[in-house]
């Protein structure tokens, strides 16, 4: 009996030691609500603060999350359903229109620990398509499902639909309007649509949500939600939804999501060859996003920017627009958040 006790004593010493260990592990969250010509002269102050208000909103659900020691999973979901709820950032409520006037969202998710997967492409009637990439990572065969499919698959999981027009707002229309007339003046004139979207601004092609986190048990996780491309036609994804270019999460290396002109972090596999940089050639974490925002997309033309969280708690958060909406914030730390290039 008493070699029985003496067991089960330092069973539960190991399991409260182990405990403690991972209680001093540190954890973080940062977040995006999409890069562009954002600059000081565009915002009023009450919209920077509405904007610096949600990102905090957003940041403080994620870090909740975390510092009651829950998954970093659910904080990166936590912190991006702040931002998919609010009409200021494009996706979700806030998602810009297609050319045709509907919205066409886009998601993805990636668990650091086993490099699981989920992603949807162009759903129409789901209110937070984050929460059903999840649902694809955990509860199917697949990684990635699109339109009419995923939605079928999204209604045998009893997820609700919602009306497309859900995501209807004002500001979005006129910025559809202003981009329409720009891209049927343009095409009339050289019949080149690649061309006429090319003229558009930097803030047409551009805006996403996204999150990553590390939590105490030393796990990483990445999601980015979007609503994708002011105008876009013919049923066009961007790198949101795809796994390597716009998400990316390896506890080896680190955990990325980035916002942007997609084509380009689709060509360049953005999100995954920062954190091959980092695995593979020992860069830090830091090091590896500024080289390949600054100094292999820029020079092509590729606009945007990332955040990164390694798996010791360093965030970077690189960009080659004038701005971009972000925040991180770290254990036992207040919520950052930045808007432009000087902060």
């Amino acid at each position: 009996m008493n070699k029985i006790l003496c067991l089960i004593a330092g069973l539960l010493l190991i399991s409260f030691h182990t405990l403690a260990a991972e209680d001093q592990l540190p954890f973080a969250i940062a977040i995006h609500g999409g890069a562009g010509t954002i600059e000081k002269s565009s915002l009023t102050p009450e919209q920077e603060t509405a904007y610096r208000d949600k990102l905090e909103e957003a940041l403080n659900a994620g870090y909740a999350v975390l510092d009651e020691g829950g998954d970093s999973l659910d904080a990166v979901v936590a912190a991006i359903n702040v931002m998919e709820n609010s009409p200021l950032f494009n996706a979700g409520k806030g998602a810009v229109y297609t050319y045709d006037g509907t919205h066409e969202l886009d998601a993805s998710i990636m668990d650091g620990r086993t490099r699981e997967a989920g992603a949807v492409a162009g759903v129409k009637r789901i209110a937070n398509p984050i929460n059903l990439a999840r649902m694809v990572m955990e509860d199917s065969p697949f990684v990635m499902l699109s339109g009419a499919g995923a939605e079928e698959f999204a209604k045998s999981r009893s997820v609700r639909m919602v009306d497309n027009k859900t995501f209807d707002t004002e500001r979005r229309r006129k910025q559809l309007d202003k981009a329409r007339e720009k891209l049927d003046r343009e095409n009339k004139q050289d019949n080149d649509y690649k061309a006429s979207v090319e003229a558009l601004p930097i803030s047409s092609r551009v805006g996403t949500v996204g999150a990553v986190a590390l939590d105490r048990h030393g796990n990483l996780a990445a999601g980015t939600s979007t609503g994708g491309m002011t105008a876009k036609r013919y049923g066009r994804i961007g790198d949101s939804p795809v796994i390597g270019a716009g998400t990316f999460a390896d506890n080896r290396s680190c955990a990325v999501s980035a916002t942007g002109h997609g084509e380009y972090f689709i060509r360049y596999n953005v999100a995954a060859d920062i954190c091959a940089r980092v695995q593979y050639q020992g860069q830090p974490a830091a090091a590896a996003a500024e080289e390949v925002i600054h100094k292999v997309l820029l020079p092509v033309g590729g606009t945007g920017g990332v955040i990164v969280l390694d798996a010791d708690g360093n965030i970077a958060m690189p960009f080659n627009t004038e701005g971009m909406y972000r925040g991180s914030r770290s254990s036992g730390g207040a919520a950052n958040t930045a808007i432009f290039k000087d902060e």
